[in-house]
């Protein structure tokens, strides 16, 4: 249970039972202090009013639980009891148990202009009851009467003003939890949205990525495995036509070197829809055999390098890049006419690159043919896989003083 809810529960026991208990007390007191304090004049007014106090806590505990706080009613119900106890008081100055209960629902029952009214109002009574009684009847005991009175309605304003301290921090307390509340509420929903918004651009990518294979398997057909089927047709043809069986064979041997040829490329382009090297092997492992293999295949020397702290990378990133590196070198065997080739993978706080450099023949950069952007392969198939993940392709080359090629992308953890 909460501490503000323990404090509800017991102003509620108190606002109940309270009052019927300083009542009774201050009429034992009354009753048991006899003659010494009261005149048998002043005994029977004494139990009259006793009697209406009790009737009117009766009352206001059959109707005040329902009624709201601050209210007509509960003020009136405030001051008919201030009335009481004062006059009971006045006969008696014990009764200043009971009168004492004003100030502890002043606030709960009183306007909130009115409450230091009804405060100041009861330490009159209180500070009559510690001076002797009212009136009181000797010029020292009105000095008494007003040095105690001042004390008490010192009190009164500073406990008074305390409290107004402590509700002014309570509320802003409580305004501060409520907007921190809303605030948390508010990055819930954002996070949830940005979580449905990540899945639903991975779903794009993957599409994107889908249409991007079948675009470069289109063209990868059209410029190897079609040109060799044509090239075959061609020389058969050409061995068809001739008689001279020496060069018949020749051109069936061209045309079978074709096949061979044009098989080798048709396994390539199958092994290319899904990136096999990194099924068991981690990115930075794949690429090292992959540097290896095509520079064993193309005489080329090739090193690579490894920089930052390898991480495990979500699969599209990795693939994004593994792609990048394979469609480099090819570039780099067909056209660069290189001697060295450097391929360097670095782990960045929060991106990946990869650089291949070759002191091959270069090119102008502005002056790409627009075949290869059309085409969705080469340079401009790199930047578009690059740029489906938010990265980016850098290319620096110039003719005869070799090429370099910066692919950069977000660095997105596995899970």
């Amino acid at each position: 249970m909460s501490g503000d809810r323990v404090i509800e529960e017991w102003w509620a026991s108190y606002s109940r039972w309270g009052p019927y208990a300083l009542l009774s007390l201050g009429a034992l007191i009354a009753l048991a202090s006899g003659d010494a304090v009261m005149s048998r004049d002043e005994m029977y007014p004494t139990a009259v009013l006793t009697a209406a106090a009790f009737a009117l806590q009766l009352a206001w505990s059959k109707i005040g639980p329902g009624l709201p706080l601050r209210s007509l009613a509960s003020g009136t119900y405030y001051w008919v009891r201030f009335a009481l106890s004062f006059a009971l008081t006045w006969l008696n100055p014990f009764f200043a148990v009971y009168a004492v209960v004003g100030y502890f629902d002043a606030d709960r029952l009183l306007p909130r202009r009115a409450v230091r009214v009804g405060l100041l109002a009861t330490a009159v009574t209180m500070a009559g009851s510690q001076s002797g009684g009212l009136p009181p009847p000797s010029g020292l005991q009105w000095i008494a009467f007003g040095a105690l009175y001042l004390l008490n309605a010192s009190l009164v304003i500073f406990f008074g003003r305390l409290g107004a301290k402590e509700l002014e921090n309570a509320n802003a307390k409580a305004a501060t939890i409520t907007e921190l509340e809303r605030t948390n509420a508010r990055l819930e929903q954002a996070l949830e949205e940005n979580a449905g918004l990540h899945a639903q651009l991975l779903v794009q990518a993957r599409e994107a990525g889908v249409n991007d294979e079948r675009r470069r398997l289109a063209a990868e057909i059209h410029d190897t495995i079609a040109q060799g089927l044509a090239g075959i047709i061609t020389q058969l043809q050409a061995a068809t036509d001739s008689a001279d069986p020496a060069v018949a064979r020749d051109h069936v041997e061209r045309a079978a070197a074709l096949a061979r040829h044009s098989l080798g490329e048709a396994r390539r382009s199958v092994q290319d829809l899904a990136p096999e090297a990194l099924e068991h092997d981690t990115l930075p492992e794949a690429l090292k055999n992959i540097v290896e293999t095509w520079s064993e295949s193309t005489g080329v020397r090739a090193e690579f390098t490894v920089t930052g702290t390898v991480e495990a990378l979500h699969e599209e990133v990795e693939a994004t890049v593994l792609r990048i590196a394979q469609e480099t070198l090819a570039n780099a065997g067909r056209h660069a006419d290189a001697t060295r080739v450097g391929v360097t993978l670095s782990y960045m706080d929060d991106e990946v690159s990869l650089d291949v450099r070759d002191d091959g023949r270069g090119f102008d950069p502005h002056a790409l043919p627009r075949r290869e952007t059309a085409r969705g392969f080469g340079l401009g198939g790199m930047r578009a896989r690059a740029e489906r993940i938010a990265g980016t392709v850098d290319i620096e080359s110039e003719p005869g003083h070799g090429t370099a090629i910066s692919a950069r992308v977000p660095l997105v953890r596995h899970g």
